[in-house]
């Protein structure tokens, strides 16, 4: 899975993960070259990193979030993640009462991958959960691509379905980004059509007039940078996908990490046979960071409810519905 480090909601990186025209969140892993402390009475900056066009949480589900069992402050995607739904379900309900639509998503999974399976199931759950209707289509690893785009072409001509994701990886065999092309970009719910891309990249020079969705007036860093008080780093993405490689002597002291690193280890107490674990040790990261992201229940649920997001917007825009 990528991994990122970015600074704060001012720099490129946070803003493209928070400004893509589908709102997805892809915030991965963050980094402030100085140590910040959340607090009950200081929680903004989280809604920076895990919230996306949504009202800002309440501040009972921000104090069980910044509930902490270790030296690090555990982001808990769940109970933010749980927020969102709800607030999804009602909207979904109110479409469907006044102009008799339920938003619809379609996934297409492409071999039996163990991370790319539990991605699937928990978004099938999630979908259920709040009342969008899931379609499926899981093809053996041996497919062709025509056999993915055929399915592709199938969902983009159905109107019951207003959103269309391709889980990745697929396999070597085949052109991942002419698969990710041919998904109709009214129903990209993740992001990843050219189109969506280049217009992200337009964004992000002005992202916070960006349909009213940013969140930086509730990021305390924001002011003290503008003074010159607050000195932070950029880095672009890279690729992990190898679990707990990031260790915790990699990591500043007060670094804020969000870990979005999903990988299936052995583990025979468990009834799968197998556990998930992130990218970053966990273990040695909780004593050097200020705040981190569990794996799992930190980015997947955050991720999985923006999905859910985009879905209805796309449901709501096709329809001309307010």
């Amino acid at each position: 899975m990528a991994s990122v480090i970015f600074t704060d909601c001012s720099s490129s990186t946070a803003a493209a993960t928070r400004f893509l025209p589908l709102r997805r969140l892809s915030v991965l892993h963050s980094h402030w070259s100085m140590p910040f402390k959340f607090s009950p009475s200081n929680h903004s900056l989280l809604r920076t990193i895990v919230a996306n066009g949504h009202s800002p949480p309440s501040p009972s589900v921000l104090t069980a979030v910044m509930a902490s069992a270790t030296s690090a402050t555990i982001i808990d995607g769940k109970s933010i993640a749980k927020q969102i739904r709800d607030e999804i379900t009602a909207e979904i309900s109110r479409m469907k009462d006044a102009i008799g639509v339920v938003p619809g998503l379609a996934v297409i999974l492409v071999g039996d991958r163990k991370d790319s399976a539990t991605y699937v199931r928990n978004k099938k759950k999630a979908c259920e959960s709040v009342g969008i209707n899931s379609y499926e289509a899981h093809l053996p690893e041996d497919s062709t691509e025509q056999e993915v785009l055929k399915y592709i072409s199938g969902f983009n001509d159905d109107p019951s379905v207003h959103g269309i994701l391709v889980q990745l990886p697929l396999p070597s065999h085949m052109n991942e980004q002419k698969i990710l092309n041919a998904v109709s970009i009214e129903k990209d719910v993740d992001g990843f059509h050219p189109l969506n891309i280049g217009r992200l990249i337009c964004v992000v020079e002005n992202p916070c007039l960006y349909q009213g969705r940013c969140y930086c007036q509730y990021c305390p860093l924001k002011n003290q940078e503008s003074r010159g008080d607050h000195k932070t780093s950029r880095y672009h993405h890279f690729y992990v996908g190898m679990p707990n490689m990031v260790r915790g002597s990699w990591i500043k002291p007060g670094a804020v990490i969000i870990d979005v690193g999903i990988n299936p280890v052995e583990d025979a107490k468990s009834a799968r046979g197998y556990r998930l674990v992130g990218d970053v040790c966990y273990e040695e990261a909780c004593k050097i960071a200020s705040a981190i992201t569990p794996v799992p229940g930190g980015v997947g649920p955050m991720t999985i409810a923006m999905l859910l997001s985009n879905s209805l917007s796309a449901a709501k825009r096709v329809h001309n519905f307010k």
